[in-house]
């Protein structure tokens, strides 16, 4: 696979789980645990691809400059800013929170989903804008 290739297959995972978290949050509103738990399992693999995907990818092509001025930079810079410090919350929330899940510590696990589902799916959705804005516009 050209490394060239990398970005996109690292945004489409990132809208993979995002849409795969709201799959998850509309699941177990609808009160079907065992599609929730299946569902949030696809989109934790998604976003930990993803992760692998994005570090090996940087790993060999370094950083990737924004060539836009004026506003459109500024925009940039602020959704990538929001994106990255979160991104970096998102691994040890999620992975709590599947631990949790994964003892039968519902009580505790849906408290810790409180926060970690709106984190989680900014990130995700917010990877796709940063993509977006590199790579396409």
């Amino acid at each position: 696979m050209p490394l060239s290739s990398f970005p996109a297959l690292n945004a489409s995972l990132n809208a993979a789980a995002a849409v795969l978290l709201l799959a998850g949050w509309i699941l177990i509103r609808a009160g079907r645990p065992r599609a929730h738990r299946a569902v949030m399992l696809a989109a934790f693999a998604c976003s930990t691809l993803f992760l692998a995907s994005y570090l090996y990818y940087h790993a060999h092509v370094g950083v990737t400059r924004f060539p836009g001025v004026g506003p459109i930079r500024a925009a940039y810079f602020a959704l990538l800013a929001s994106h990255t410090v979160l991104a970096i919350t998102v691994p040890p929330l999620a992975l709590r929170t599947l631990f949790l899940a994964w003892r039968g510590r519902f009580e505790e696990h849906r408290r810790w989903a409180r926060r970690t589902f709106p984190v989680w799916l900014y990130v995700s959705i917010t990877g796709v804008g940063v993509y977006w804005m590199l790579y396409r516009i």
